[in-house]
């Protein structure tokens, strides 16, 4: 029997690379890697060995004979992706390492971020000898989105953390936590005592819906109210009102997935989990009983993945579909056509006394109503409109309607934030930049030393695996520039800076770094 990936994969790729017959796909070499829900398991080529289950980071490899309930809908997904022929290299390769040349002395480089993107960075780096890395990040506690982002009940999801405690325990590598950037110490000061700066910083900002009553008590970025029950230290004194029946998300990507589910869980299935203690407290005394997604647009655009929305159908919840849904149709893109499965099975499915998730596409928010706090959402009934091109884009009708709700939450996606001392890109909301090189500004010239990884580079785009690579091309952009003699030696040493940032900033929570060569070149199975 096949192994399969199952909802809790991270596109980390360390199991393409362990795979003995290549039989896991997209690869990172293969222009569909960064557009995939997840990576595939050919049920053909597999040949039961396990090496894909043992490199994968979070245990989202299972054999299919051992698959719970949960899990058994990916056997079919996986099979499915290889009834579609697709051209495939022979043989997947590792990105090879990086070299940084170190014959005049120790390199030291700082990354500025400590979430997925800034860990893959410093462990593409801690591969080369005599080269020591130190992360910086303005909460007391690393791993950014990977700790404060991920749902409390994914704790599959959530063991990538394991593999970060591997990375940072590594010999080279050092961090000061509770240091802001721009705050405690500025851009300047870091290249005075590194020989380069990666920001991976990700994209903390939401996208605004710029409707009236926008900002309403009652009216919250979803972001803020996953950030506030995984006990994000800036949001634990927020308190959100739940006595209502209805809540409604605008927007239904995996984040608006993520809070429905939560909203309508069973409080004490959360009990387990590393939820906030103060949002278990507030969840149980919660009245939501119907939580509405609205889409803009039709089933066929759903925002979520496929393992998400696997992962709501095994939910304790009632699931629904308001208005019709297409009907399977040959040459829909793979992803799209298993999405819309998954919705043509809710129909069959049975309605009971519980806790219910509905599903509204064609909607848009006009207006958040209410007063001195929300007491609705007006939403406006869109069509679909074909244009000459051939794009399918939403059109509003005029007509709308209004639904009553005591909380709305929006998660119509993220953006980047301008940070002090460093070109910024207001219309793409990254930093600007060339590969990962940081440039002046938009298709400028070359910062020297200054570097980006992550949202921050390409966009709120791709998985938590998905910044292995993009942190491989970084890293090669400054080995090259440090090897063709680019960036110049520091003027300050590792012991001056430490002895800055203690006076700067009495409540720093530090670890060492030095410059040593780790004597395990990787722990983990190379990518």
């Amino acid at each position: 029997m096949p192994y399969i990936v199952t909802q809790s994969c991270c596109s980390d790729a360390s199991c393409v690379y362990a795979c003995p017959v290549n039989c896991i796909h997209p690869t990172p070499d293969e222009p569909d890697f960064l557009t995939a829900d997840m990576l595939y398991v050919d049920p053909k080529a597999c040949v039961d060995c396990g090496a894909c289950a043992t490199a994968c980071p979070v245990d989202a490899i299972v054999s299919s004979k051992k698959a719970t309930e949960e899990q058994k809908p990916f056997i079919e997904i996986n099979a499915d992706f290889y009834r579609q022929a697709r051209p495939r290299p022979l043989l997947a390769k590792p990105v090879p390492a990086a070299e940084i040349h170190t014959e005049r002395g120790p390199m030291r480089v700082a990354i500025v971020g400590s979430g997925p993107s800034a860990m893959y960075a410093a462990d593409e780096l801690l591969t080369q000898p005599d080269v020591s890395v130190t992360v910086f990040d303005r909460l007391p506690v690393p791993y950014g989105l990977a700790r404060h982002g991920v749902a409390p009940d994914h704790a599959k999801t959530r063991k990538v953390s394991e593999l970060f405690d591997i990375i940072s325990a590594q010999d080279g590598f050092g961090s000061y936590l509770n240091v802001e950037v721009g705050g405690h110490i500025s851009h300047e000061e870091l290249l005075d005592h590194f020989h380069a700066v990666i920001y991976a910083v990700g994209a903390s900002a939401d996208r605004k819906l710029g409707i009236p009553g926008e900002g309403l008590p009652g009216n919250i970025s979803a972001t803020d109210f996953v950030a506030w029950y995984n006990g994000h230290p800036d949001f634990a004194d927020r308190v959100f009102d739940l006595s209502q029946q209805r809540a409604v998300i605008v927007g239904n990507g995996n984040v608006a997935l993520d809070v429905a589910r939560i909203l309508t869980s069973d409080p004490e299935s959360l009990s387990d989990t590393e939820i906030a203690s103060y949002a278990l407290r507030a969840l149980r005394e919660s009245k939501i009983e119907e939580v509405v997604v609205l889409g803009r647009r039709g089933p066929l655009e759903s925002a979520f993945t496929v393992p998400e929305f696997v992962g709501l159908l095994g939910a304790d919840v009632d699931i629904a579909i308001e208005g019709e849904l297409p009907e399977l149709t040959e040459g829909l893109p793979y992803q799209v056509e298993q999405k819309l499965r998954l919705l043509h099975t809710v129909r069959s499915r049975p309605f009971g006394e519980r806790k219910r998730i509905v599903f509204r596409y064609l909607a848009s928010p006009t207006e958040i109503l209410g007063t001195d706090r929300v007491s609705g959402i007006e939403v406006g009934l869109n069509e679909l409109v074909t244009g000459a091109e051939g794009r399918t884009t939403a059109v509003a009708t005029g007509a709308t309607e209004r639904l009553d709700a005591g909380l709305v939450l929006t998660s119509v996606g993220y953006r980047g934030v301008a940070l002090p001392g460093l070109p910024f890109d207001a219309a793409a909301n990254v930093i600007p930049n060339l590969n990962g090189r940081v440039l002046d500004g938009v298709g400028g010239a070359v910062l020297p030393g200054t570097y980006v990884t992550g949202w921050i580079k390409r966009g709120p785009t791709g998985f938590i695996g998905t910044n292995k690579s993009c942190a491989q091309e970084t890293v090669q952009q400054l080995a090259d520039d440090y090897n063709a003699g680019r960036l110049p030696e520091p003027a300050g040493t590792a012991a001056e800076f430490d002895r800055l940032i203690r006076r700067r900033q009495p409540a720093v929570r530090a670890a060492g770094a030095t410059a040593r060569r780790s004597p395990v070149r990787r722990l983990l199975a190379r990518s």
